[in-house]
C-alpha cells in the first residue's frame, strides 16, 4: 500500500503541476497489466472495473506486438503515403452507417471533438452548440467550453446552449411517466429559442450516448431521432461523441448511436480505439469534408501516424476475433440482473442504470427522497472496493455514481468476483455524510 510519505509520491509532487490529482488517499502504484487485470508495485491484483482506455485488455499481446512492428519500421504523418492508415479509414467507414467514411485522424478524444466542432461551425456558418449539463468533452480552449462540469455556470460563453440529459430517475421527467423522450427533446427545442434569442444559430449537438459524467444513462428510445430532427430543422448538425460509447461499450451494437437509430453528420472517436495508445478520429460524410475543405486546411503531426494506425488495425481484430461485442452483450445480462439483485438487499442503491459493459449505481441517502450520499460516502465506497482488489469510479452530478466500466474483455468469472466483493462492503455499510461535491466542486 502506497503511503502519503512515500518517495516517489514527493518527488511527483516537486515535478509535477498541483493540477494533477491522484485516485484514492493513499494512491495505488501501478507497474503492470495484463486483460482485466492491473498489478501495483507490491505485487498486489486488482480487478479493473474502471479503466475503457485499454479496451481489449491492459497489454494485449496483438496490440503490443502491432505497436512494436510498426516502430520498428518507420513512423511518419499523413504527408506521405502509407498503407496502415487508408486501410484504418476504408475499415471504419465500412462499420459506420449512412455516408459516414471521410476520417480525419487526431491523436486524444479533446482533439476530435474540438476538430468536429470547428467543421460544424464552417459548414453551417453558425456559432452555436448544444451540450447536456454536466457533460464532459475533452480540456481544449473549446471544447473545455462544452464541458461543463468542469467549470462554474456563470463562465459559459452565450453561444453555448445547455439542456437536461434524459436523466429518467433523476431528472425532471421521471419513469414510469409517459413520453419521457419527447418530455427531454422539447428540452432541446428550448435550448434552441435561448440561443436564437442571444443572436446565435446552432452549429451542432455534441452528445455522448452513454452520458458518462451525468452518471451513466440510458435516454428514452425515441429522444435521439427526436433530438437530431430539432437540430437538423435548425440548420444545425448532430456530432456523437462515442469516445466513451462506441467500440461495444454499450452491449447492443458497436456504437452507442446505433442504440438509438441515430445516423449522425460527424462522430468522433478517442480512447477505446488505441487500447492504450493515444490514437482517435473523426469520421463525417464526403459532403462534410469537401465543404470543410473549401475553406479550412487541416493537419496534425501525430494524427494518422502509420504506428498509431497499426495499433489502431489490431484493435479492430481483437474485437472481431475475440468476439468483444458478443462479451459485452452476454456481460449487459450478467452484470445488470446481478446489480440489480444487490439493489433488492441494500437500500443505499437507489438506481441501477447502463448497459453492456459500462453502468453505474446512483447510491442515496434516502430511496424515498432520492437524496444522493454525499461524495465522502461515494469516495469512501471506491475506497473499500480499492482495498478489497477492485478499481471502480465515481460519476455523476452530484459524484454520486459508482462507475463501473471494465475492459472488454470481462467475463462472467470476474463479473461474480464483483459483485461479491461490492455486496460484502455494502453489507452494514454506514453513510458518515460529509462535504458535498457540489460544494467541493470535485472530481473523482
Amino acid at each position: 500500500m502506497t503511503s502519503t510519505s512515500d518517495p516517489l509520491l514527493r518527488r511527483r509532487a516537486e515535478a509535477l503541476a498541483p493540477s494533477y490529482q491522484l485516485f484514492y488517499d493513499e494512491p495505488v502504484h501501478l507497474v503492470r497489466g495484463e486483460g482485466v487485470w492491473v498489478y501495483d508495485a507490491d505485487g498486489r491484483r486488482y480487478l479493473d472495473c474502471y479503466n475503457n482506455v485499454p479496451s481489449v485488455g491492459h497489454a494485449h499481446p496483438r496490440v503490443v506486438e502491432a505497436l512494436c512492428h510498426q516502430a520498428g519500421l518507420i513512423n511518419t504523418h499523413t504527408r506521405y503515403l502509407h498503407e496502415h492508415v487508408v486501410a484504418l479509414a476504408e475499415r471504419l467507414g465500412a462499420m459506420l452507417p449512412g455516408d459516414l467514411g471521410t476520417c480525419y485522424f487526431v491523436c486524444t478524444g479533446t482533439e476530435a471533438n474540438d476538430l468536429a466542432v470547428q467543421i460544424a461551425r464552417v459548414v453551417t456558418g453558425n456559432e452555436g452548440v448544444m451540450v447536456t449539463e454536466r457533460s464532459y468533452h475533452g480540456n481544449s480552449e473549446l471544447v473545455g467550453k462544452l464541458s461543463t462540469d468542469s467549470y462554474p455556470e456563470h463562465e459559459r460563453p452565450d453561444w453555448l446552449a445547455v439542456i437536461e440529459p434524459p436523466n429518467t430517475y433523476r431528472g425532471p421527467f421521471r419513469a414510469p411517466e409517459p413520453d419521457l423522450g419527447a418530455h427531454y427533446a422539447a428540452l432541446v427545442d428550448d435550448g434552441l429559442d435561448t440561443l436564437a434569442a442571444r443572436g446565435h444559430g446552432i452549429s451542432s449537438i455534441l452528445i455522448d450516448t452513454s452520458w458518462d459524467s451525468n452518471g451513466v444513462l440510458v435516454a428514452p428510445d425515441d429522444y435521439m431521432s427526436l433530438t437530431a430532427e430539432m437540430i437538423r430543422t435548425r440548420g444545425g448538425l448532430v456530432i456523437a461523441d462515442e469516445v466513451q460509447a462506441g467500440y461495444c461499450r454499450l452491449g447492443r451494437n458497436f456504437w452507442g448511436h446505433t442504440n438509438y437509430d441515430l445516423l449522425p453528420d460527424i462522430v468522433t472517436l478517442g480512447k477505446p480505439m488505441g487500447a492504450g495508445h493515444p490514437v482517435a478520429a473523426v469520421v463525417t460524410t464526403p459532403a462534410i469534408a469537401a465543404e470543410f475543405a473549401t475553406r479550412r486546411n487541416y493537419f496534425n503531426t501525430f494524427g494518422g501516424n502509420p504506428v498509431s494506425a497499426a495499433v489502431a488495425l489490431a484493435v479492430l481484430d481483437v474485437i472481431e476475433e475475440e468476439a468483444l461485442l458478443a462479451n459485452a452483450q452476454a456481460m449487459h445480462g450478467v452484470l445488470g440482473d446481478g446489480l440489480r439483485e444487490l439493489a433488492t438487499r441494500h437500500p443505499i442503491i437507489g438506481n441501477v442504470q447502463g448497459s453492456g459493459l459500462f453502468w453505474g449505481l446512483d447510491l442515496v441517502a434516502d430511496r424515498e427522497t432520492r437524496e444522493p450520499i454525499a461524495y465522502a460516502d461515494a469516495k469512501r465506497i471506491a475506497t473499500g472496493l480499492r482495498h478489497r482488489g477492485i478499481l471502480a469510479g465515481v460519476t455523476g452530478r452530484y459524484t454520486n455514481v459508482l462507475k463501473l466500466r471494465p475492459p472488454l474483455q470481462f467475463a462472467a468469472e470476474h463479473a461474480e468476483l464483483l459483485l461479491t466483493e461490492l455486496d460484502a462492503l455494502l453489507t452494514g455499510y454506514v453513510l458518515q455524510g460529509g462535504a458535498d461535491a457540489r460544494a467541493l466542486g470535485a472530481e473523482w
